[in-house]
C-alpha cells in the first residue's frame, strides 16, 4: 500500500535548528498537497504548513519566519526546515499527503490522506 515515513527529529536548544524529512512510498500514481503537523502534549494537532504539488506554500502564524517547508517531486519527499527553535515548538510531528493510489487487488485508484508515525522534536536548554 501506501506509507509515509518521517525522520530528522530530535532534541535541540532554543534558537537551534532542525530539519525534518518525509518520504512516500508505495503504490503511487499522484501526491498532491502535502503538510506536517505537529501535535504537543495535551493539545490537539494542528497543522503547521503545506505545500501544493506546485509549490505554494501556507505556514501557521507562528512559524512564519522560522520555518520553511519544501518538496521533491521525483523522491517523493517533502521537508520542514525549522529554525530559530522556540521551546513552544516542542511536539510530535507528522507528514501528511493527499495521495492518488492504485489498489492492485481491486485494480482501480483511490485518493485519500495518509499520515505519518511522527518524529519527537523537543526544545529545551
Amino acid at each position: 500500500q501506501v506509507q509515509l515515513v518521517e525522520s530528522g527529529g530530535g532534541l535541540v536548544q532554543p534558537g537551534g535548528s532542525l530539519r525534518l524529512s518525509c518520504v512516500a512510498s508505495g503504490s503511487i500514481l499522484s501526491i498532491y498537497d502535502m503538510g506536517w503537523y505537529r501535535q504537543a502534549p495535551g493539545k490537539e494537532r494542528e497543522v503547521v504548513a503545506t505545500i501544493a504539488s506546485g509549490g505554494n506554500t501556507n505556514y501557521a502564524d507562528s512559524v512564519k519566519g522560522r520555518f520553511t517547508i519544501s518538496r521533491d517531486n521525483a523522491k517523493k519527499m517533502v521537508y520542514l526546515q525549522m529554525n530559530n527553535l522556540k521551546p513552544e515548538d516542542t511536539a510530535d510531528y507528522y507528514c501528511n499527503a493527499d495521495i492518488l493510489m492504485l489498489d492492485r487487488s481491486q485494480m482501480r485508484s483511490a485518493r485519500r490522506p495518509y499520515w505519518g508515525q511522527g518524529t519527537q522534536v523537543a526544545v529545551s536548554s
